[in-house]
């Protein structure tokens, strides 16, 4: 059987290929092209897009020799892509697109291509639409998924990256976009990927976060432009859309959708926790609309977290812990899907901007010193955080090259305190004890490595770790994305946008991120089309109860992990302290995370294996 019949179980995929008589190039495309279903062609009839995508997701335009692609969740015509293109072709550059890809609302990939046959392909601000390039001879081919692009190329695994994963407490930048195969690498977020005449791939940056200057009331009326717009997008022309109805951040998404016009269908999963209020909150948001179809999917329907693990056998194009929780995250979109749903709209992304990061006030309290000491006052007394950690972090000026190597030394040692100040340029990452000295050895390798060259994405800790929390957590979406289109469904969503990213960050930290107000901005952009009975809520469930009886309830299929585990076949765990780990009961908060980043690794190496890939 062809290996690469994998390719007609992913639902979409797409390969950027050069207009080249490379043989190597012409091998992918023979590798490819009879599981693809769409392709478009360079003016030599070779192809330039190939892959699988629905219809109705692109639009190309273009003039002469020159053409935009934009190809996601868009409203970009036809006639606007060919503007763009018509700007390539008298400008000579791809890099006129630049204003292009900042105005147009959505998510989506923007692709072009010059007269001289050069190549452009960018993702967005956030890793919902990523971008991965790799070497076919002597050119550079570019792809949406890793696993895809490693295949057609023969990338073997990368037991070293693959180690990187095991780490719990979140991947800094830049490890954490690391694929696991040899050969293979990411476009940063808010980057561009171009490929010259002459095969040679280079990425240069296109996007910078806005200046944080902007006061909170203009700041909302902007920001409620954004997301309406976003959700506008994504909802206009369709008779049907569902929506998660659970916490303010998508209650506002839900009523949004609403206000345009959508029919929209809303789903709240309830909780086990008796202290959970997001059914509540729901049904008094349903009442006041009036025009919303409610479904309450009862807390005892839901899957518990590490259900199915057992199961697994979905291919991601990379380890994620969306496949620890999988049936519980997708169970939603299960429900919607049934009901007729092509389109789920999620609230995720809302924390990362709406909270915001503490950590701001590590600049704050040397530009506004005044607000930032009352603001620390709040979160101390809040999080109960130690005076004397808190002090230590706010004095602490280290680069982030030198943050990093101090990290690398770290990387074994337990996992902070629940009540450390978070004021550093990241939660210190941390390798489970289970991670065996040679896997510990070649991740401090890559820290040690990576650190001389590491540049943080903003001055500041804050930005910068907000920048990294919604890159790193926007993998969730696409990873909802791979799981659910085989069903024929999109999971969208609309806070990961750029213009919504930008609209959140330019409003001044210290009136968007406070301890004094449950998310401000929020509160203030909804004015109008959140009900009033629920727009100022301040109240926000989580699912730890539901973590805390999934260990018990599913303890077996989690020790089931440790027979004959692939990890402990590549050298990277010892399974003797792991299923010791798994026996135990864990505080969910600081003990049960340290498992999620094992399995999900784990659970991805059985997955591929089973395809024989």
């Amino acid at each position: 059987m062809n290996r690469f019949t994998f390719l007609s179980e992913i639902s979409t995929w797409f390969l950027v290929l050069p207009d080249t008589p490379d043989k190597a190039v012409e091998a992918i495309v023979a590798k490819a092209r009879p599981h693809a279903l769409q392709s478009i062609p360079h003016p030599s009839d070779r192809p330039w897009l190939l892959g699988r995508w629905p219809q109705d997701t692109l639009t190309v335009g273009g003039v002469g020799d020159a053409n935009v692609a934009v190809l996601g969740e868009h409203a970009v015509t036809a006639v606007e892509a060919t503007r763009a293109a018509t700007a390539v072709r008298t400008t000579g550059s791809l890099d006129v697109l630049d204003r292009f890809a900042a105005a147009w609302p959505g998510s989506f990939h923007l692709l072009a291509r010059s007269a001289d046959a050069s190549l452009r392909l960018q993702g967005g601000v956030v890793g919902v639409r990523r971008v991965f390039h790799g070497r076919a001879g002597s050119t550079a081919v570019a792809c949406d998924r890793a696993d895809v692009l490693a295949e057609l190329l023969g990338a073997s695994l990368d037991e070293d990256r693959l180690a990187l994963q095991l780490l719990a407490m979140g991947l800094p930048y830049p490890l954490h976009t690391v694929p696991v195969w040899r050969g293979v690498d990411t476009v940063p977020v808010g980057h561009q990927l171009t490929i010259g005449p002459n095969g040679q791939a280079r990425t240069k940056g296109w996007w910078t976060p806005p200046a944080p200057d902007i006061p909170l009331r203009e700041g909302a009326a902007r920001f409620a432009e954004a997301l309406t717009t976003a959700v506008d997008v994504r909802t206009r022309g369709r008779s049907l859309v569902s929506c998660d109805l659970g916490g303010l951040d998508s209650t506002a998404i839900c009523c949004a959708a609403v206000a345009g016009g959508a029919k929209v269908v809303a789903y709240t999963a309830d909780s086990r926790d008796p202290l959970a209020d997001d059914t509540l909150w729901a049904r008094r948001t349903v009442e006041a609309l009036g025009v919303v179809e409610h479904h309450v999917i009862d807390a005892d329907c839901v899957p518990l977290t590490f259900d199915g693990l057992d199961a697994f056998d979905e291919l991601l194009d990379a380890p994620s812990e969306m496949a620890v929780d999988h049936k519980r995250r997708m169970s939603v979109v299960r429900a919607a899907r049934e009901c007729g749903s092509g389109l789920h709209l999620t609230g995720i992304g809302g924390d990362e901007l709406l909270s915001g990061c503490v950590a701001r006030l590590h600049q704050l309290v040397r530009t506004h010193p005044r607000i930032a000491i009352r603001h620390l006052r709040g979160y101390r007394a809040k999080y109960r955080w130690s005076r004397r950690r808190l002090a230590g972090q706010l004095v602490d000026r280290r680069s982030y090259p030198a943050w990093m190597k101090r990290v690398a030394a770290d990387l074994a040692k337990p996992p902070s305190p629940a009540n450390t100040p978070v004021l550093q340029w990241a939660e210190p990452p941390r390798l489970p004890h289970w991670t065996t000295p040679e896997a510990v050895a070649s991740v401090r390798r890559q820290f040690l490595a990576a650190a001389p060259v590491a540049e943080a994405l903003a001055p500041d800790h804050g930005t910068h770790r907000e920048l990294v929390a919604m890159e790193a957590l926007s993998r969730f979406v696409r990873h909802m994305g791979q799981l659910a289109g085989p069903w024929g469904i999109v999971c969208s969503a609309p806070y990961y946008d750029t213009q919504v990213v930008e609209a959140a960050l330019a409003v001044r930290p210290w009136e968007r991120i406070t301890p004094w107000r449950y998310k401000p901005l929020i509160v203030e952009a909804t004015r109008g089309i959140v009900p009033e009975v629920s727009r100022t809520r301040a109240t926000k469930a989580n699912a730890s109860l539901e973590e805390e009886a999934g260990l018990r309830e599913h303890r077996a299929r989690l020790l089931a992990l440790c027979e004959d585990s692939r990890l402990a076949r590549l050298g990277l765990i010892d399974t003797v302290a792991l299923r010791d780990w798994c026996m135990r009961p864990l505080d969910v908060e600081t003990e049960s995370a340290l498992l999620h980043t094992t399995v999900a690794c784990e659970l991805w190496l059985r997955s591929r294996e089973a395809r024989h890939l």
